[in-house]
């Protein structure tokens, strides 16, 4: 038996962290409510490895500076190309796409709210704000463009307080986030703010994007570039969409097609983006999180995604895929075995896969993504699909 198949579990694992070069910095530990995340790889084995994931074709945008981006069809669900799909990070206000996944359809539209200085009192400082007022009577539709348009915080909470407290929708939040198998998300607070714990990855706000555009008020909010909110009596104040390429401010062209959909900030996130456009009849899907250049890069970025999905991206082949949600007879994903589960833990991100792409790249596809090492210690013994010496289905050796 070769030296290379008697790999100790510390090589193991070190080979393992070689092949997933994701941040440990970045990725927080993981709370209770996502430790079964890490039993499963969702979307496809692909969208778990390191580096740029594509198939088929080039002509990515080279000045990518994002730390986790996604591209991604909104028909078809075929992810078109990924660079860290389920890394963990804060996703900032773009979290409020799962707010309004959640609590969207409970409210009719016209219903009048009167708020109180309870409804305000547990918004955390330095939040963004759109002017919600205690005091003022306020309708459903003009609470949610305050959460679109301006991110307001203060309207998240009061539509929260509407919804029977915080703690309420954030436990409801976590419980739409696992069936539409979003298992990188772990929710603390229903505005997306940066607090301890708090994560999402490119992948799930994908997931989030594409579940709330099938919904007619939610694409109708997050397109709307202004709205006149009120100011108390008869007054009211224009508020602008915070989004960038749908107003075009800041310097940017507005996005040819751009229908929305969410975009973020905080000091700890940075800027995080989820933005959907339609050309010539097709829908794309772009996430782009945490950009190290300044604050229009985000917006750069998927642009540039987008233009490329639109382009040269149209033959790509998908290298995996956004499931549906479990409700709507989303397949359940895969269990990974136990020793890629381990890895995984000791790296403290999650990896995960969807059933079908998980048996389409099959042994090849775990051997490239975790090395020979991690296939010895499942095998204990050396195979002719894991040889790493023999080359894989795309003709590449192992080591």
């Amino acid at each position: 038996m070769r030296e290379s198949s008697r790999l100790s579990r510390r090589a193991v694992l070190g080979l393992t962290a070689a092949a997933l070069p994701l941040s440990t910095a970045a990725v927080p530990a993981l709370p209770p409510a996502a430790e079964a995340a890490e039993a499963n790889i969702v979307g496809g084995e692909r969208l778990a490895r390191g580096g740029v994931q594509v198939r088929g074709v080039g002509g990515l945008p080279s000045k990518l500076t994002a730390r986790s981006w996604l591209v991604a069809d909104w028909e078809t669900g075929e992810v078109l190309a990924s660079f860290g799909a389920h890394q963990r990070l804060a996703p900032a206000s773009t979290l409020k796409m799962l707010f309004a996944d959640t609590v969207l359809k409970k409210f009719d539209r016209t219903a009048r709210y009167h708020v109180t200085d309870a409804d305000l009192a547990d918004i955390p400082a330095g939040s963004s704000l759109v002017g919600v007022k205690p005091g003022i009577t306020y309708t459903v539709e003009q609470l949610w463009q305050g959460v679109f348009l301006r991110s307001g915080n203060d309207a998240v909470h009061v539509l929260s307080h509407m919804n029977g407290g915080v703690a309420k929708t954030v436990t409801e939040m976590q419980a739409k986030a696992r069936d539409l198998q979003a298992l990188d998300t772990h929710v603390v607070s229903p505005d997306g703010f940066d607090h301890p714990g708090q994560i999402s990855s490119a992948y799930d706000l994908t997931l989030f994007a594409r579940h709330g555009l099938k919904d007619a008020d939610f694409r109708g909010y997050c397109g709307t570039r202004t709205a006149d909110f009120p100011a108390g009596g008869k007054k009211t104040f224009q508020i602008q969409n915070t989004d960038r390429l749908l107003t075009g401010a800041w310097g940017l062209q507005t996005y040819d097609g751009l229908i929305g959909v969410k975009n973020g900030y905080t000091s700890h996130a940075g800027n995080t983006f989820t933005g959907a456009a339609v050309r010539g009849g097709r829908t794309l899907l772009v996430t782009v999180m945490h950009p190290t250049a300044g604050s229009n890069a985000v917006y750069e970025h998927a642009a540039a995604l987008l233009d490329w999905g639109f382009g040269t991206g149209r033959t790509a082949r998908s290298v995996g895929a956004l499931v549906d949600p479990l409700s709507e007879g989303g397949a359940s994903p895969a269990p990974m075995h136990k020793a890629v589960r381990a890895a995984a833990g000791a790296q403290g991100t999650a990896v995960k896969t969807d059933s079908p792409w998980h048996l389409a790249e099959g042994a090849a596809g775990t051997a490239a993504l975790l090395g020979a090492g991690v296939w010895a210690l499942r095998r204990r013994r050396r195979t002719a699909s894991a040889d790493p010496d023999t080359p894989d289905s795309a003709g590449r050796h192992r080591r």
